[in-house]
């Protein structure tokens, strides 16, 4: 009888020191999954992106007429290397702009003019609409060319409510959106490489 006590308090033994381990194997398992979100958030680059970090764009390789998007502070931010034609027409169409110096609008003190931009050729801007926070739509070329109607100087349309902005960001007159395309902080690193989110000198 004895010896059958000591067999069953034997196997209480065994089924608590099981349980013990089952457990702690289980909870170090939770203290793992717990431990990589932790120790992900030291991955630095596209969280310190999202939380505003300046961001650098090489330029080196655009061609006339091209555009480059890039994230800063989630948001897309468009370079477009403008050509000759894109630039003179600018003035042709301040007559139908609502804010053609951008006097309203969101921008750096240092970006000055029709052009909008550190240096003429190179736009950047936010592309995000300033009506409801859509993004526009490429519409660069002029007329038919680019989908629109005759007397279209080339820019940008948004889809959403149909405000359209010129190739300086510039909104038309008597659209649903109020302002134009917010200019973010940048400044040129060199002739190849724009710093966005940093004003720098502005040049």
């Amino acid at each position: 009888m004895s010896n059958d006590k000591s067999a069953d308090a034997g196997c209480a033994d065994c089924s608590r020191r099981s349980l013990i381990a089952a457990t702690a194997v289980v909870g170090g398992a939770a203290g793992i999954g717990a431990a990589v979100p932790f120790v992900a958030s030291f991955t630095p680059s596209e969280r310190a992106k999202a939380a505003g970090a300046p961001v650098e764009v090489d330029i080196s390789g655009m061609q006339p007429g091209e555009k480059k998007v890039v994230e800063w502070r989630g948001k897309p931010v468009w370079i477009i290397r403008r050509t000759p034609e894109m630039l003179a027409s600018l003035k042709a169409v301040e007559a139908s702009l609502a804010d053609p110096d951008s006097k309203r609008s969101e921008q750096p003190t240092y970006v000055k003019g029709a052009a909008r931009a550190i240096k003429e050729e190179y736009l950047v801007c936010i592309g995000i609409c300033t009506h409801l926070g859509c993004s526009p739509s490429d519409k660069l070329a002029p007329g038919a060319e680019g989908g629109m109607t005759a007397d279209w100087k080339g820019g940008f349309l948004c889809p959403c409510h149909g405000s359209q902005f010129d190739l300086s960001g510039r909104v038309l007159k008597s659209m649903p959106a109020p302002d134009n395309l917010p200019i973010p902080p940048h400044t040129y690193l060199s002739d190849t490489r724009i710093l966005i989110g940093e004003d720098g000198k502005g040049a």
